[in-house]
């Protein structure tokens, strides 16, 4: 196939991911309004014109992505994975479970597990029902729906968004050119379902790949994600990433995906200096999560319906925070920023 209508392939298959996602938040938008017409809030409306950059912002994401698998940062197969089997498995229970996701919402029933959830042990932060999901990050048919659930909020740009750690993170490590690709250690903080690690492995297919995540039904999922990928599988732990269990200088680059607007402060500056001290001197550390109000103040109205609309209780503080200077507290040196669509990038290198 000529590059040409691989990258019109891709351009479709991206926009009809996109078309989905607004079908979905669409329909299930007016039936809920049939079923609790009273009872939910009114959403403040997003400008035309903050729509039309959104567009534009992903446009620009989705030309990047294409460039970047061009030039070799990974294979364009990578550019075409969906996970198709739970997708029709998995969608329809998106469905099923969306009465419950508004009951709690209207009820702003926060903190809501089933018996069978045990929530012993955990962060009082974490034991919470995120974007109002059924037991939180706890349950299986919660790793089960994350991904889908994730790629309708943000019109199938999930991966593109999380593919843009590559580039850095390959040419991060090009400092340690004189260490066999077998031997660089790559851990991924809050590694959920596995995505990100997925990724890593197609841009990097012989590094030593970790994961760490609190939740052990995402680590499960994440086990069922790889094990299906040839070659050494990456080693998954169940851990909390303000103590990550791993000794001193032992990885070559720490990445974090999605993770610091669901921390409180505090917990922020702990997985940083966490991420700092187990990165090797000269290491890489690189941070991809939500825009902030200092790099995209255009889109403010959208960072605030986000907040409102879905259960983040540290998401605005989060917006306003110096993440910079927090990482410039734990030692982190070179802090490089990047934006992408709806992602801002922090690339930030351990001093030699």
């Amino acid at each position: 196939m000529s590059d040409t209508l691989t990258k019109l392939t891709y351009q479709t298959f991206q926009q009809g991911k996109n078309y989905f996602g607004l079908a979905h938040k669409l329909l299930s938008s007016r039936l809920m309004n049939i079923v609790s017409p009273s009872e939910h809030r009114e959403i403040k409306p997003i400008p035309n014109e903050i729509l039309l950059k959104a567009q534009q912002r992903l446009n620009n994401l989705l030309e990047v992505d294409w460039e970047d698998a061009e030039r070799g940062v990974y294979p364009k197969s990578v550019l075409f994975d969906n996970p198709w089997e739970d997708f029709f498995r998995y969608y329809p229970m998106v469905w099923l479970d969306l009465p419950q996701i508004w009951e709690r919402a209207q009820h702003k029933r926060y903190q809501e597990f089933t018996q069978d959830v045990d929530t012993n042990g955990y962060p009082s932060y974490y034991v919470q029902n995120f974007h109002h999901q059924t037991n939180g990050y706890l349950s299986d048919l919660s790793a089960s729906l994350y991904d889908l659930q994730v790629e309708i909020l943000f019109g199938g740009s999930a991966d593109p968004m999380r593919r843009r750690i590559l580039a850095p993170l390959k040419e991060g490590l090009e400092v340690f050119s004189d260490v066999s690709p077998r031997q660089i250690r790559i851990l991924d903080v809050a590694c959920g379902t596995g995505r990100t690690l997925k990724l890593i492995r197609a841009a990097l297919p012989q590094a030593a790949l970790f994961g760490t995540d609190l939740s052990p039904a995402y680590l499960r999922k994440a086990n069922e994600l790889l094990s299906q990928i040839p070659g050494e599988l990456p080693q998954l732990l169940q851990a909390n990433a303000e103590k990550l269990p791993y000794l001193d200088n032992y990885f070559h680059a720490v990445t974090s995906v999605f993770l610091f607007h669901e921390l409180p402060a505090a917990a922020r500056q702990q997985v940083i200096e966490q991420s700092y001290r187990v990165t090797k001197p000269g290491g890489i550390f690189i941070i991809c999560d939500s825009i902030q109000m200092s790099d995209s103040p255009e889109m403010k109205p959208m960072m605030e319906n986000f907040h409102e609309t879905f259960h983040e209780p540290y998401y605005k503080h989060y917006t306003t925070d110096d993440l910079v200077e927090r990482l410039e507290k734990a030692g982190f040196e070179n802090i490089r920023i990047q934006v992408h669509f709806m992602s801002k990038y922090f690339i930030a290198r351990k001093p030699a």
